[in-house]
């Protein structure tokens, strides 16, 4: 069975869950505060500019504002490490229905190279930016990660594999977050002035931006071709989710040793959720599932991942912010900078 770990010091310490019943019994609180969040979140969303944020990134938002205004309620920490831990997993796994891996194939040669492309080169230049500057390099890599693919889902799918601490997945979400949006709007803002059909538009769109709902709110200006593009180039990279977790957590855990100076090689950990992520995937593929059942289990995807945000908000507050530090955001805005240049000198090169 399992215990709830990294729980704040001066909580309550969880029993595990095969000693005593009342395990179970410390989690609603927490649980019940994560999800009020996410749903609020949900609310916000849907009202304009907001919209272009999506409900995942509001959530962390809000988690962060309640930490810092007012304490946790009582025995509520084992419910919120419940939500971000175990709810995140889930979110992950359900978040593969959105993938139709023909779909994908179907779409050419051409958007699979772009999106191979703009992953290796963001992970290897923001990663060495990184080292550059000194950032921390756990950190580094979840920014690297976070512009290279998904966003928040990307970094929280990658952290755990790379052994990174919550308030760095935080930190790291909340960076990412703040510049996709201002990407967004810049997106919007200029399409008119950038000579692109609504086709390759929508390849520039969801090929250098970063959350899923930075995506679709700067394709929407480019009708439905644009729309539809930017969002297929966009699940392109959320397919090599899978390839680079596992290369990312076996470079980051093999690097490092223990005190003896012995190589981790046997504390690898097995990242079921990442297969069960595939796994969805190929049940979506297959079109055994009908549509409306892919989309109840990904808006399912997208409020566990919200509920997770929520939780993982709770766990730092404003002041933490400061810990970010102006070399790490300069790698984030650097990256993005390199990246949308890449998006159009692909463009060039290939269309």
């Amino acid at each position: 069975m399992f215990e709830l770990h990294n729980i704040p010091s001066g909580s309550i310490t969880v029993p595990k869950m095969n000693d005593a019943p009342q395990g179970w019994k410390l989690l609603p609180k927490g649980i019940i505060l994560t999800v009020t969040l996410a749903v609020l979140a949900g609310r916000i969303a849907q009202l304009p500019l907001f919209s272009i944020m999506g409900i995942m990134i509001i959530s962390i938002m809000l988690g962060v504002v309640w930490k810092s205004v007012m304490d946790l309620p009582k025995d509520a920490a084992p419910g919120i490490t419940f939500s971000s831990k175990f709810l995140l997993r889930a979110g992950i796994i359900l978040m593969g229905i959105r993938l139709n891996l023909t779909q994908i194939a179907d779409a050419g040669l051409k958007v699979v190279l772009v999106d191979v492309i703009v992953i290796v080169f963001t992970l290897a230049f923001m990663i060495f930016l990184g080292k550059r500057l000194s950032v921390d390099r756990t950190l580094a890599a979840l920014v690297a990660v976070g512009s290279a693919i998904c966003g928040a889902a990307a970094i929280v799918a990658v952290a755990p594999l790379i052994g990174a601490k919550k308030e760095q997945t935080a930190l790291s979400v909340a960076c990412i977050a703040i510049l996709g949006t201002i990407g967004a709007i810049a997106y919007i803002f200029l399409y008119p002035y950038m000579l692109l059909d609504p086709y390759t538009y929508g390849v520039l769109a969801g090929a250098t931006l970063h959350e899923l709902a930075h995506v679709i709110a700067a394709g929407s200006p480019a009708g439905d071709v644009g729309s539809s593009t930017a969002i297929l180039v966009k699940l392109g990279r959320v397919a090599l989710l899978i390839p680079v977790s596992l290369i990312l957590g076996y470079l980051y855990r093999s690097a490092n040793a223990d005190g003896d100076g012995i190589k981790r090689w046997n504390k690898f950990p097995v990242p079921w959720f990442i297969f069960g992520f595939l796994a969805m995937s190929l049940v979506n593929t297959t079109g055994v599932l009908p549509s409306f059942a892919v989309k109840l289990f990904t808006d399912l995807s997208v409020f566990l991942l919200s509920v997770a945000m929520a939780g993982l908000g709770l766990t730092i507050s404003l002041g933490d912010f400061k810990k970010i530090g102006k070399n790490t955001v300069i790698v984030a805005v650097v990256g993005f900078i390199a990246l949308a240049g890449l998006g159009q000198l692909l463009i060039f090169l290939l269309y």
